[in-house]
């Protein structure tokens, strides 16, 4: 789930271009890539930010990781923005700060919830987009899921368990995104 805000897949070209030179790149997104496998290899298979947290709740992120290897040309690109949250588990916060966007009538704002499970290895996650309308607040869109917390080693040994070479993580200064980055590179 992409949660509506600044443009992100915009990071994820410049990662692959950095990687793989300048020129178009062929890319497909992970859930794409998981209901139907391309016909021809791509350069890049991207994954949003919430998919992998997602997919390893529901025990299916290792078949997704095998999926997008198998997607990518040799020396393609898995890009991966993933939330870092196991340090919170501790402290389990209920929301982090709203996000808002637009200006006056074309004002919207994203609102995320955590429930945190007892043991602090999984959260499910509530989105909802507010809008203006009238002069009022409508929810326009509301979205459920349920993600499991993934460490920095998890996801490295993750994409490493799956075949990716050269497994790098970003921080969110280096890969102009809020979250780390993490490029893996199809043998």
């Amino acid at each position: 789930m992409t949660v509506p805000g600044p443009p992100r897949e915009d990071v994820f070209a410049d990662v692959a271009a950095a990687v793989l030179g300048p020129g178009p790149h062929s890319g497909a997104d992970l859930l794409d890539v998981l209901a139907q496998m391309p016909a021809h290899p791509v350069d890049v298979v991207r994954a949003g930010d919430d998919l992998l947290p997602r997919l390893a709740h529901e025990n299916g992120l290792e078949a997704a990781l095998n999926a997008a290897r198998l997607a990518l040309r040799p020396g393609g690109l898995l890009v991966a923005a993933v939330p870092e949250l196991d340090r919170l588990r501790r402290l389990r916060p209920t929301a982090p700060p709203p996000r808002v966007s637009g200006r006056g009538e074309a004002r919207q704002v994203t609102v995320q919830l955590w429930d945190w499970a007892e043991d602090g290895s999984s959260y499910g996650l509530e989105v909802l987009q507010l809008a203006r309308s009238a002069g009022r607040w409508e929810l326009v869109r509301s979205v459920a899921t349920r993600h499991q917390v993934l460490s920095k080693e998890q996801i490295s040994e993750a994409l490493t368990g799956a075949g990716f070479a050269a497994v790098q993580r970003l921080s969110p200064k280096e890969a102009g995104h809020p979250l780390p980055v993490w490029v893996a590179v199809a043998p």
